[in-house]
C-alpha cells in the first residue's frame, strides 16, 4: 500500500462520516427554526434518539448546550455539532 492509497482511503473514510454528521444533523435541524442551526430542545430529540434511553436531566442539558454553543448565539451550528461528535467518538473509542 502506497502512501497516496492510505491517505486516499483515509479521506474517503472522512468525507463518509462527515456525510453521515451531516444527515444525523439535518434531520433534526430547523423543526424550530434554522434549518442551519439546532436549538437546545433540537439537540435533546437528536442525542435522546442517537443515545437511546431516557433523555438527560434538564440541568444537564442546560450544562451541555452552553459548552456546545461555542458562539454565544443561543443555538448549536453543524461546526459546534462535528465538535460533540468528535468529543463523543474519542471519549468511547477503544
Amino acid at each position: 500500500m502506497t502512501i497516496f492509497s492510505f491517505v486516499s482511503d483515509t479521506m474517503t473514510t472522512i468525507f463518509e462520516a462527515i456525510g453521515i454528521l451531516r444527515k444525523v444533523f439535518d434531520k433534526f435541524a430547523g423543526k424550530e427554526g434554522d434549518a442551519k442551526t439546532l436549538t437546545k430542545k433540537e439537540l435533546t430529540e437528536l442525542l435522546k434518539e442517537q443515545l437511546g434511553g431516557a433523555p438527560p436531566k434538564q440541568a444537564e442539558i442546560d450544562q451541555f448546550f452552553k459548552m456546545l454553543d461555542n458562539d454565544g448565539d443561543g443555538v448549536v451550528d453543524f461546526n459546534e455539532y462535528v465538535v460533540l461528535c468528535a468529543s463523543l467518538a474519542l471519549l468511547l473509542a477503544p
